[in-house]
């Protein structure tokens, strides 16, 4: 599994396209996938960019958990996919993203790839600069995340 770290300031071209970062596209294509799924973040007004394989593994996660039988595990499964597009990596290293997910990110032209694990986030700049916690809130969570006794037996 690939993990994405480190923020990248980018320029959107007027098509739309965006070069992937050396340091991002090496991880992309040492899949040998020119294919990932761009989609709306669900918490967030970002997108977040997916390897074809990762991709496939969310996938796996989500059809685990729904019945599509059930009238809100579809609509939940329509707003899911609604929100996604498969794009393609071409030979200069560049991604177009489609003008319908522009409003929902709010997308001038400065944009951030933002590593994050096992996907990359697209923000717009100014969005991106701005914390989503304060650095006494970021502590405090990071304590209850990871402070506390992780070794009982010692």
């Amino acid at each position: 599994m690939q993990t994405f770290i480190g923020d990248y300031q980018c320029k959107l071209d007027a098509k739309g396209r965006v070069l992937l970062p050396s340091a991002f596209r090496k991880l992309l294509n040492g899949d040998s996938e020119n294919r990932c799924v761009l989609r709306k973040n669900l918490h967030d007004k970002c997108l977040d960019l997916y390897p074809m394989k990762e991709w496939e593994r969310q996938i796996e996660m989500v059809r685990a958990r729904v019945n599509t039988f059930n009238k809100r595990h579809a609509a939940f499964l329509r707003e899911f996919y609604r929100g996604t597009a498969e794009v393609q990596i071409d030979s200069n290293g560049r991604i177009l993203i489609p003008k319908k997910f522009f409003e929902f990110a709010g997308f001038k032209k400065d944009i951030t790839l933002a590593g994050q694990d096992d996907k990359i986030e697209i923000w717009d700049s100014e969005s991106y600069e701005k914390p989503a916690l304060s650095d006494e809130d970021f502590s405090s969570l990071a304590n209850e995340i990871l402070g506390g006794d992780i070794h009982p037996e010692l």
